[in-house]
């Protein structure tokens, strides 16, 4: 199943290869000790928090991390 907007950071973070496309747009973001209380959230959520565009965190960068998690499962 393809990962969305709608998709949990906690799913998200399962999945090895989801982490290492986004540690590569967004370097340490997995192992950030405030990733731990975004886990239950949706990237739609978190995009929606002020402090991802203080770490860079843009719909659309997501967006293209998405599509290339995706096209690597």
């Amino acid at each position: 199943m393809a990962y969305t907007l709608d998709t949990t950071v906690g799913t998200l973070l399962d999945d090895t290869g989801a982490v290492k496309v986004f540690e590569k747009y967004v370097p340490g973001i997995s192992t950030n000790p405030m990733i731990g209380m975004a886990k239950g959230m949706t990237l739609k959520s978190l995009l929606a928090m002020p402090q991802a565009k203080q770490f860079g965190i843009t719909e659309e960068m997501v967006t293209k991390v998405l599509a290339e998690v995706n096209a690597g499962k």
